[in-house]
């Protein structure tokens, strides 16, 4: 695929880590939470000192930040919109991420220069909508996940052209409508619409009807039951051409909660399609290298298949086993992240660089003691590594 000029590649980050990684492995902009309104509760938010950190940094590398305050207000919560949006223009926030109505109305009148972009919690899925947001002072929409490239297209024809279109391209998918779901409120007694779902979707069931004649529900299952309501995953790597023939101008990445090794081989895998420096079988090898359930291409090309034989569990080819410090001559300095042994073939995470390898021959700790496995987390070591490795790099073992 040729490059794709003038697009963003959006990704998620749910710490000042993973923030760092995501630029350093080629994101052009990230999103994250603040502390009100921003759809994942288990400590992924960022403070406002955070915030101002991580702008700070981003701008320094060029790249922008934007942040979610999309779960749709309470009372209570909508009387402090107009302040947290004041504060988030001070520290210079690119963007604000928004769902709810009257939460924009409330930036727009507190922060007028604020650039609002809608969330695909407000379900976009005509032209006619994403006009009206324009018509409110918004600068981009995140289109539903339900919309087709063949729907994307003729909304992008129908709206200004200084208004953009922003669209998901990889990571986990909601079984319910653009992310609505009561399941986990009703089950658990935890939103998800309040950042806090417990993802029942991901359990295992078993399924019984007696009261209806000849209604049939073909289910594979095991001893375990099935995960009926289990979304496949979304991967779109192999059409991002598609969506850009379509409109789309930014490439946005789920995965607020992931770990840094997940943001930093998705955002390089997606990085180097944009950029048309590997082949396809390449990128897609990259992608199986992370935790995820089978891959599918979403609603883009019409209705999701039925018959997803999912199970709930997930698929990791690969082991994150740590972080490259330093290079030094031929050394390299790892932090530890999962066991090392002595003879394990170590496969490298390098921003632009994929398919580097070699084998761990001998481990060296801190004292100076030569070892067969290294396995405490954030234990210091050192490998004999001839490769021209960085600091950030990151080393994964095969589990196949």
């Amino acid at each position: 695929m040729n490059k794709l000029e003038n697009t963003e590649l959006l990704a998620p980050v749910g710490c000042f880590e993973n923030l760092v990684t995501a630029i350093k492995f080629g994101a052009d902009a990230v999103y994250l939470g603040g502390n009100l309104l921003q759809l994942r509760a288990n400590n992924v938010g960022f403070n406002m000192d955070d915030i101002f950190k991580a702008v700070n940094y981003a701008h320094q590398h060029g790249k922008k930040v934007y942040v979610t305050v999309n779960s749709f207000a309470r009372n209570d919560e909508i009387l402090v919109v107009s302040d947290y949006a004041k504060e988030l223009k001070n520290v210079g926030v690119d963007a604000l991420i928004v769902s709810d109505l009257g939460v924009m109305d409330t930036i727009k009148k507190a922060s007028p220069d604020t650039e609002i972009h809608v969330s695909t919690q407000a379900n976009c899925t005509n032209f006619v909508t994403a006009n009206v947001y324009y018509n409110m002072g918004a600068k981009r929409v995140v289109l539903a996940r339900e919309m087709t490239i063949d729907e994307i297209a003729e909304l992008r024809s129908r709206i200004p052209n200084d208004m953009e279109i922003e669209a998901f391209v990889h990571g986990a998918m909601c079984m319910a409508y653009s992310g609505r779901c009561m399941i986990s409120s009703y089950l658990t007694n935890r939103s998800a619409n309040r950042g806090d779902c417990s993802q029942p979707c991901r359990w295992k069931y078993s399924l019984m009807e007696k009261t209806r004649e000849n209604m049939f529900f073909p289910i594979e299952e095991d001893e375990r039951g099935t995960a009926i309501l289990s979304s496949h995953d979304l991967k779109c790597i192999s059409f991002l051409d598609k969506l850009y023939d379509a409109g789309v101008r930014s490439f946005k990445i789920e995965g607020r909660m992931k770990t840094a090794y997940y943001v930093a081989t998705v955002v390089n895998a997606y990085r180097q399609m944009i950029d048309g420096n590997y082949d396809l079988d390449v990128l897609d090898k990259e992608l199986e290298c992370i935790s995820h359930r089978p891959y599918s291409s979403g609603f883009y090309f019409g209705d999701i298949k039925k018959n997803h034989n999912n199970d709930g569990d997930y698929i990791q080819g690969c082991k994150f086993v740590g972080v490259v410090l330093e290079k030094n001559e031929d050394m390299i300095s790892v932090e530890v992240r999962n066991r090392i042994r002595v003879g394990d073939k170590i496969e490298v995470v390098s921003p632009g660089n994929i398919g580097q390898s070699f084998e761990v021959n001998d481990i060296i700790d801190k004292y100076g003691k030569h070892k067969e496995i290294a396995n405490f987390p954030k234990e210091i070591i050192c490998i004999p590594c001839a490769l021209e490795l960085k600091s950030g790099d990151l080393l994964r073992i095969s589990v196949n």
